[in-house]
């Protein structure tokens, strides 16, 4: 089944001194898939129009971009979904024409009913509609008795792999919180070989009680993250605590201040528990923030640097999806300035789960989060087309 219809881009009323894309580029929706059940994750297989799909609930999906069939893939691992958890990131290896590698994220049960995210990895076999060959690469230390803020987000950057990782919710506002804990995985950027080894050249590998495995640290719970094509450096979306959601460059060794600078407030009390970022604090600050509150917070989900021919405007551009307020943030990037979003699909009720940019001429490709949700893409409207 198949839905077309016309919307058009709204800005937000800014704040800031960036400009914001213009609002006068209308797109049409082409509803591809529906009936999702809580999908989480989706990525282009190279060498096709086909798109893999994770389900939170364990389930593994491809898109056929031929015959629009949604097809079951089978041989996913075992998930805890309890709250948050379950299949969550998945991500084609570069050499996937070669290689049929996808490697995913998912939360397990460790030991007792505490849990982690874990990184594997499965040879995809299409002719079998199978995922073969499975590896469990890393399991992410300590585990927790909790079932939120696993992260995790995968990307591929120089011949290694980035797994973004969350807090587990850990509401020690202090010094001692997990974030700013050298010892724990949780919180943090972790890098590692392709192979799912600790790499030499890692900062704080050599740092006696550290983990080897950290790249970047003092994050509160990664659900979005991507490669700038342009620098070849990795932009990340985290979430704040009512409000307080970021905008940041990921930087080797770098401290992000979670939970000791925060432009969030307590879930619980609404009061400011630790300064903004400042000048000379020792953090790294992000490039863009919202402020606290839930009026006008961006808890980001999925994103993706447009480079395609069907919206030329929107070239260089970074798109984020918005749970909470339903919509597809589109940033305008000059460096580190970055815009407030013109907001995309605003109104049509879905919560944006995740977002991918077509080999299809630069379409715009969204699934939504929950139990009965499509899979959409974004063209221009006929008005705007060739």
């Amino acid at each position: 089944m198949r839905i077309t219809t016309t919307v058009a881009a709204s800005a937000l009323a800014l704040s800031l001194a960036f400009p914001a894309v213009a609002d006068d580029k209308p797109y049409s929706i082409e509803i591809l898939a529906e009936g999702l059940e809580n999908p989480w994750a989706m990525a282009f297989l190279p060498g096709s129009g086909d798109i893999i799909l994770t389900s939170r609930l364990g389930r593994v999906m491809i898109h056929d971009a031929d015959s629009g069939e949604i097809l079951e893939i089978s041989g996913a691992p075992e998930v805890d979904t309890r709250n948050q958890g379950g299949l969550l990131d998945i991500a084609p290896a570069p050499d996937f024409e070669e290689s049929g590698l996808v490697y995913m994220t998912w939360s397990g049960v460790t030991e007792g009913s505490d849990t982690t995210t874990h990184l594997g990895r499965a040879r995809l076999d299409r002719d079998a509609g199978a995922l073969q060959d499975f590896e469990v690469l890393h399991i992410v230390s300590p585990a927790m008795d909790s079932q939120a803020h696993y992260g995790s987000r995968i990307v591929f950057a120089d011949g290694h792999v980035f797994v973004g990782l969350g807090d587990r919710n850990s509401k020690d506002f202090g010094p001692d919180h997990i974030s700013q804990d050298l010892s724990s995985e949780n919180g943090s950027v972790i890098r590692l070989t392709m192979d799912g080894e600790i790499p030499d050249d890692n900062p704080f590998v050599d740092q006696e009680g550290a983990a080897g495995a950290i790249w970047s640290y003092g994050h509160r719970n990664i659900q979005a993250m991507s490669l700038n094509p342009d620098t070849g450096e990795i932009w990340l979306a985290e979430h704040g605590e009512a409000g307080g959601d970021e905008i940041n460059v990921v930087e080797r060794a770098g401290n992000f201040g979670w939970p000791l600078a925060a432009y969030g407030v307590d879930y619980r009390t609404g009061e400011q528990f630790a300064d903004t970022h400042q000048p000379d604090d020792g953090f790294i600050a992000p490039v863009f923030h919202w402020p606290p509150g839930r009026d006008d917070h961006f808890p980001p989900s999925g994103m993706a640097w447009y480079d395609g021919e069907a919206f030329p405007d929107w070239q260089g551009h970074l798109l984020v999806g918005n749970l909470f307020h339903q919509y597809l943030g589109l940033f305008a990037v000059d460096g580190h300035d970055v815009s407030a979003p013109v907001r995309l699909l605003e109104g049509e009720g879905w919560r944006i789960r995740d977002v991918a940019i077509g080999p299809d001429h630069g379409f715009i490709y969204v699934i939504a989060d929950g139990e009965d949700v499509p899979l959409l893409r974004l063209v221009p409207s006929e008005e705007n087309g060739d």
